[in-house]
C-alpha cells in the first residue's frame, strides 16, 4: 500500500510539471489537459481530473489513492521549443520507454532550459519582421530601415523593461512609447515618409497573436474560464501598445 501510494505520488508530479511547463510557455488548455491525462494512462492511472486556468491547475487522481494537487502559475511566456518537447517525452511515455523517474528528471531539465535564443538574435528578428509587415501593409522601400529600427528599438525596451518591473502591461507600454517616438523623429528628420505605417508595422511584434489564438481555440473547446481569461489578456496588451501609440502621438 505504502509502495502504491509513493509511485502515485510521483505520477502526480511527472504529471503537474508537465502541465505547468506546457502553460506556462502558451500552449492551449485542452491541450495540456490531454498531455497530463494520457501521461498518467500511460503509468496505469486512467481515472483522473484536471482543471486548469492561467494562473493554476487543480488535478486529481482518483485511483488507487484519491489525490489531488494544486499548482500555481506565476510566469506566462510563449516558448513553443518546450512544449515540442513536452510533447516528445509525452509520446516516449505512451510508448512506454521512460520510467517515472527518469520522466521526472528530463522535465525538470526541459524546465530549467532557458531561451534557445540570444536577445540580440530576437530583437534583430523583431527589427526584419517590422520590416517587412512595412512592405506587406504597402509600404515603401525607403520606409523600411526605419520601420526595422523603431521595431527593433520598441522591441528591445519592452523586453528590458519587463526584466526591472514584470508587469506585462508596463513592458508593452514603454516598447509603444519608444516605437511612436522613433517613428515621429524618423519622419521630422526626413529618414522616414509614413509615420503611420511605420508605426503600424513596428508594433506588429509586440502583438500577442499566440494569446488572440489560443483564447479562440479555448473557447472554441469549451474551455470559457481559461479562453476568456487569455482574451482579456490579450485584450489589455493590446490595450497598452495602443495607449503608449497615443500618447505619444499627442505630445506631438
Amino acid at each position: 500500500m505504502e509502495e502504491s501510494l509513493r509511485e502515485e505520488r510521483e505520477i502526480m508530479k511527472v504529471c503537474l510539471l508537465a502541465g505547468q511547463i506546457m502553460l506556462q510557455s502558451g500552449a492551449e488548455t485542452y491541450r495540456v489537459e490531454d498531455t497530463m491525462m494520457r501521461i498518467a494512462s500511460s503509468y496505469g492511472i486512467d481515472h483522473t481530473h484536471s482543471y486548469m486556468t492561467p494562473t493554476g491547475i487543480i488535478f486529481s487522481l482518483e485511483d488507487p489513492q484519491p489525490m489531488t494537487r494544486l499548482n500555481r502559475i506565476t510566469e506566462r511566456t510563449t516558448n513553443l521549443y518546450k512544449i515540442d518537447r513536452v510533447n516528445t517525452l509525452s509520446r516516449k511515455i505512451s510508448q512506454g520507454g521512460m520510467s517515472i523517474a527518469d520522466a521526472y528528471r528530463e522535465l525538470q531539465e526541459i524546465d530549467r532550459t532557458r531561451a534557445i535564443y540570444p536577445l540580440w538574435l530576437n530583437v534583430l528578428m523583431a527589427a526584419v519582421a517590422s520590416g517587412c509587415f512595412l512592405i506587406m501593409f504597402r509600404g515603401t522601400w525607403p520606409d523600411f530601415i526605419p520601420a526595422m529600427l523603431a521595431g527593433g528599438i520598441g522591441y528591445y525596451c519592452s523586453v528590458l523593461l519587463h526584466r526591472f518591473i514584470p508587469v506585462k502591461f508596463f513592458a508593452e507600454f514603454s516598447g509603444a512609447l519608444m516605437i511612436g517616438l522613433c517613428a515621429i523623429l524618423f519622419v521630422k528628420y526626413g529618414f522616414g515618409q509614413a509615420r503611420d505605417t511605420i508605426i503600424i508595422s513596428s508594433v506588429m511584434p509586440l502583438v500577442p497573436g499566440l494569446l488572440i489564438t489560443n483564447a479562440i481555440r479555448d473557447l472554441m473547446a469549451g474551455h470559457l474560464v481559461s479562453g476568456l481569461s487569455k482574451g482579456a489578456e490579450a485584450f489589455i496588451t493590446s490595450f497598452a501598445i495602443g495607449a503608449g501609440i497615443a500618447f505619444m502621438l499627442s505630445l506631438q
